[in-house]
């Protein structure tokens, strides 16, 4: 092909446009790759080229990803429907599974609640790649295209990404029973400043918000024992280590049995509010929708 074809003359190429398409739908050029199976410089030369083509740029290059611009826009809604039967006639058969659902979030709440709810649709031909971490990082490598949704305990801030109220989780405190006996002498909150504090990390971050919110006064202890990882607080906690703060989805179970009390009931517990996030548009990978559509559905019913 000459180079008078290639560039800024004739009708664009079809790899070109469907390229176009996988970025303008994930917003990344890795993550495009990575679903179309091509390399990031190969994304990178098949949009410059498409660009030169059609004479003007297509994205606004960002750090974190691109964002389409106002031609861009136009042309994704011209071709997504041709296209998308174009990919269902080539891609029918066996051979052309969906790529997998690549999900992230917190570790307790995805390995305690969300692993069980998505269990079922494994069977129908779902393959999920699960990561964990802090939400900052994770909306970081959702931009980045890294992840397909990312379960997150805040709203992500600007444009760039879609959020949706996926659950709220109420916070709960707790000691096993001997602490309980022992706590219940004296009033609250006094007597817990004397006890020893059982925490996810050295600043307190949930035992601090529950002192503000619940007793209006600032926590003024350090933690006897920390671990990062919410799942070993209830076991510590459980074994008689000292009190904590927790998400009550967390503990439900050491409540029902006994093996942990709750320490106080107020009128108002302070609540977290968790997010679904994604990149807007749809994906390009149908199992993204279904994971998507299976966890809020579940979400109604807690």
């Amino acid at each position: 092909m000459s180079d008078r074809n290639s560039h800024g003359s004739g009708p664009p190429d079809l790899n070109q446009l469907r390229t176009f398409l996988a970025v303008h739908r994930t917003g990344s050029f890795t993550a495009a790759a990575r679903g179309l199976r091509l390399s990031q410089p190969t994304v990178t030369a098949q949009i410059r080229a498409l660009e030169e083509r059609l004479g003007r740029e297509l994205f606004e290059r960002r750090p974190r990803g691109v964002v389409p611009l106002p031609h861009a826009d136009d042309l994704a809604a011209r071709l997504a429907e041709p296209l998308d039967r174009l990919a269902d006639v080539a891609g029918a058969g066996p051979e052309r599974a969906p790529e997998p659902v690549h999900l992230a979030g917190p570790a307790e709440f995805l390995c305690t609640v969300l692993l069980g709810v998505l269990a079922p649709l494994t069977d129908q031909g779902v393959r999920l790649r699960v990561a964990t971490g802090l939400t900052d990082p994770l909306l970081t490598e959702l931009r980045a295209g890294h992840h397909d949704l990312v379960v997150a305990t805040r709203r992500p801030r600007g444009r760039s990404l879609h959020a949706e109220p996926f659950s709220d989780e109420d916070f709960v405190l707790v000691a096993a029973p001997a602490w309980a006996d022992r706590l219940s002498a004296a009033p609250l909150p006094d007597a817990l400043e004397r006890a020893p504090l059982v925490a996810y990390a050295e600043d307190l971050p949930i035992a601090r918000r529950y002192w503000r919110h619940v007793f209006d006064r600032r926590l003024q202890v350090r933690a006897a024992v920390t671990v990062p990882d919410l799942r070993g607080v209830v076991a510590a906690v459980t074994a008689g280590a000292g009190w904590s703060v927790l998400p009550g989805y967390l503990c439900r179970a050491e409540l029902a049995s006994g093996a942990l009390r709750l320490l106080h009931r107020p009128e108002d517990p302070p609540i977290n509010t968790a997010y679904l996030v994604r990149r807007p548009g749809p994906s390009a990978n149908p199992h993204v929708a279904l994971v998507r559509e299976r966890l809020l559905a579940a979400a109604r019913t807690w």
